[in-house]
């Protein structure tokens, strides 16, 4: 078993590996419905009520892993008989009430939720609560607390409610599709959908190993990638990677030392900018605060911009990005993007593409990865982005003083950007990650954690090419 953070990771993983196992073989059509029983054998529940509702699950987890459903822009979707065993949560009495005299709780609700029982106990009708919070603020025995569902704690953007089934939806309109719902939830019941059988058709169809007309494949690596597969060294993963049939592997850091230095540019030229590397910070900032979407860098993302310079310089290239990020999928489907980026995978699929394979990645032996400087491979973690634009700067001799507000996290987004609309912020650059950590905590991620960024930092250290003007100049 591969290193995962949870078992829900793992059961998601082993699905797709499977989908991908019989995509290599062109035998999925006809061997999709084995799956199920493959993965849950015998007739013994072990995660549910009984193995039939198990395996129906596993049905939904396969048309994810195949796709899902092309009529929802979204890249993630909620699999509803899998939503069905949390509380339908919100605002709850707990045992703490000591049914006081003084009915805060009741004076500060203006819906009429609240009323006692003969021992003069609160209690919230549900059918009246906004959950708005005003009668735990009062109490003063704390008694009253939010129990939300994993899912709604962890959507900070408010895109998560419950509908008549008591199962999760999602508000495309809200949702920035960052993952953090589909990490946190403890059942699985929300996936990213899965674009691996487009990979495999693409290297499939690609015959850079037996011609050198065919399309060359390139694989574009997030930096993150180095606090991954802590199974194998990275050289081990780049080899596995051209077996698959990848013609070469690209690190993402070299387009974030690209976007860097035009970053830094943008920035003296404007006096205000937001960051535009993750794609879940600029779609909220585009849902949430439409009158900031003028301070929107128009540079595109590292992935996007290399992946535009590998289409310009080599003709019938194909391009597939590889990362921590479920929004990156969604990125890859915009109109400025989708001629760039042919397909987008996580970690955890690029886990299961090489399990599909039976790659025993540690006796492989290490290529090599070294495309970027330091500043560009910092980019994965939180704080590294204005490090690179401060560097961009002074390697190109601007003149302009760097204000830098660094956002770890949607929440933090959320509130520099209130500043901004208000004219109230202290500093002159947003840098925003919608994930906590930054990229090295993405919901794509196979581990996650504070160690993520000692690999990640490790890693930029070990950048042969130590300024952005070096790593930059070989695209000349």
């Amino acid at each position: 078993m591969r290193k995962f953070d949870t078992k829900i990771q793992h059961l998601n993983y082993k699905v797709v590996r499977e989908v991908a196992r019989l995509a290599w073989e062109d035998k999925l059509l006809e061997n999709l419905m084995s799956i199920p029983e493959k993965i849950v054998p015998g007739k013994e529940a072990t995660m549910r009520c009984c193995v039939y509702k198990e395996r129906a699950i596993i049905g939904e987890r396969i048309k994810l892993a195949v796709g899902g459903n092309k009529d929802n822009p979204n890249v993630i979707e909620v699999i509803e008989i899998a939503c069905d065993e949390c509380p339908v949560g919100g605002f709850e009495v707990t045992n703490a009430c000591r049914g006081c005299l003084a009915h805060h709780c009741e004076d500060a609700c203006s819906f009429g939720a609240i009323t006692f029982d003969n021992q003069h106990v609160a209690h919230i009708d549900k059918s009246k609560c906004k959950e708005c919070g005003t009668c735990a603020k009062v109490c003063p025995y704390a008694a009253i607390v939010s129990r939300k569902r994993p899912c709604q704690n962890a959507c900070k953007v408010k895109a998560i409610s419950m509908n008549e089934e008591k199962a999760a939806t999602i508000d495309n309109s809200k949702c920035i599709q960052c993952g953090a719902c589909v990490y946190q939830c403890p059942f699985g019941a929300i996936l990213d959908k899965s674009y691996i059988l487009d990979v495999i058709d693409i290297l499939k169809n690609s015959r850079t190993h037996t011609a050198e007309k065919g399309n060359k494949v390139y694989a574009i690596v997030a930096p993150s990638i180095s606090s991954q597969f802590s199974y194998a060294k990275l050289g081990q993963v780049i080899t596995g990677l051209k077996k698959l049939g990848f013609h070469d592997v690209i690190e993402a850091a070299l387009g974030a030392d690209m976007v860097a230095m035009a970053e830094a540019k943008e920035l003296s030229e404007k006096g205000v900018l937001t960051s535009s590397c993750c794609p879940a910070f600029v779609q909220y900032i585009k849902s949430t605060f439409p009158n900031l979407v003028e301070h929107i860098s128009h540079n595109m993302s590292p992935m996007a911009v290399l992946a535009k310079y590998i289409k310009e310089t080599t003709p019938d290239a194909k391009v597939v990005f590889i990362g921590p990020c479920t929004a990156k999928k969604a990125e890859a489907q915009l109109e400025s993007v989708k001629p760039y980026v042919d397909s987008v995978l996580t970690f955890e699929e690029l886990q299961a593409l090489f399990d599909s394979r039976d790659f025993d990645l540690p006796s492989f032996e290490e290529g090599v990865l070294d495309n970027a400087s330091y500043f560009g491979r910092i980019f994965a973690r939180s704080g590294g982005l204005t490090d690179a634009t401060t560097q961009a700067m002074r390697e190109q001799n601007i003149d302009f003083e760097i204000k830098p507000v660094v956002c770890d996290g949607i929440e933090a987004c959320r509130l520099a950007l209130i500043k901004l609309s208000k004219g109230m912020l202290d500093g002159n650059f947003i840098e925003g990650m919608a994930c906590v950590g930054g990229c090295i905590n993405g919901a794509g991620c196979l581990t996650h954690g504070e160690k993520n960024k000692a690999e990640v930092d490790k890693y930029g250290r070990e950048a042969l090419e130590k300024t952005i003007t070096d790593a930059v100049s070989v695209l000349k």
